[in-house]
């Protein structure tokens, strides 16, 4: 009797506790949401940020405000949410520098596993390879031949050690069995204008940052690293197609809070981000930055994540990646 008492009064706290938890979400949000955005204006992560803020704003009457907060390669912006209150308040664009590689990489405050809550996925971007207009390579094969003739001669250019675009050199070059020379630069500019001067043999870059270039004829693209091709450059080849099956390096954005976030508030925000990735205005503006807009669960978001990190450390240990 003593025990069926027990779970009776367990049941009844346990739906006063989801009561309550529901009438809390209702009446969220009360006040303005701070989105941080953990980079410099321009950009895929700002673009992304700005774009949801606005149209959240828009779409609920919600004040949602984007805060530039960079700092530490884009981990700042992901420690002070991963510290802040877990009411739904602070939000952040999380990337898959920020998630799956700096924690690899650097000593930050942060567990993107542990301290943070996956939210919505908004977007996935392939990368991109790319020689100059009169290079000799004329596709991703000729590039991979005379890699293999010469290890170690051919260099590229990246955004940094570490970043995404280095992962994913990397990684082509053990699916391809193939040693190459890695040039860093503090971010993609200065890559791609050495490429343009004949310095470098090729580069890798995010799709945004080289599309002008590509389009004006400045630059060749010898293939995309994605799964399937981009509808932004629908004419450039998979590096999957030169052989390669499976192939696949994507950088991600999405939103993410703290950890312990209410289960409610969550959903809310994942429904309305997904209605917005939905709309053909949205798609068209993502498309434009090389973007394909990826609406999935919170579940599927999360999975997506721990992959991603799992992925990356292993090229990470394979080829030996040290920021110094």
């Amino acid at each position: 009797m003593k025990r069926r008492n027990f779970n009776l009064m367990a049941l009844a706290s346990a739906a006063g506790s989801l009561a309550s938890l529901s009438t809390w979400a209702q009446a969220w949000p009360a006040r303005a949401i701070r989105m941080i955005i953990p980079s410099t204006p321009g950009g895929g992560t700002d673009f992304t940020g700005r774009q949801l803020a606005t149209k959240l704003s828009e779409m609920n009457g919600w004040q949602v405000v984007p805060d530039n907060r960079p700092g530490a390669g884009t981990a700042l912006g992901l420690a002070e949410v991963a510290r802040a209150k877990p009411d739904g308040y602070e939000l952040v664009i999380a990337q898959s520098d920020n998630v799956s590689l700096i924690p690899l990489l650097m000593k930050v405050t942060y567990d993107p596993i542990k301290d943070l809550t996956p939210i919505a996925l908004a977007a996935v971007t392939p990368l991109i390879i790319l020689v100059k207009d009169d290079s000799p390579f004329k596709t991703l094969g000729d590039l991979i031949k005379a890699a293999k003739a010469e290890p170690g001669k051919l260099s590229y250019g990246t955004s940094g050690t570490g970043g995404g675009v280095h992962i994913a050199m990397e990684l082509l070059q053990l699916t391809a069995g193939c040693t190459m020379q890695h040039v860093p630069y503090k971010g993609s500019t200065p890559a791609l204008a050495d490429l343009m001067g004949g310095h470098l043999s090729f580069a890798g870059s995010s799709i945004s940052s080289a599309a002008t270039l590509i389009h004006s004829g400045k630059l060749r693209a010898l293939a995309v690293t994605s799964a399937k091709r981009n509808a932004t450059l629908p004419d450039v080849p998979t590096v999957a197609e030169f052989g390669y099956k499976d192939f696949n390096a994507v950088s991600f954005y999405g939103v993410m809070g703290p950890a312990g976030i209410p289960a409610p508030v969550v959903a809310r925000l994942n429904t309305d981000v997904n209605k917005i990735l939905a709309r053909p205005d949205m798609k068209a503006a993502f498309q434009a930055q090389g973007f394909d807009a990826a609406p999935v669960s919170p579940e599927e978001f999360a999975a997506l994540i721990k992959a991603d990190i799992q992925k990356s450390r292993e090229i990470i240990t394979t080829a030996r990646i040290k920021v110094e």
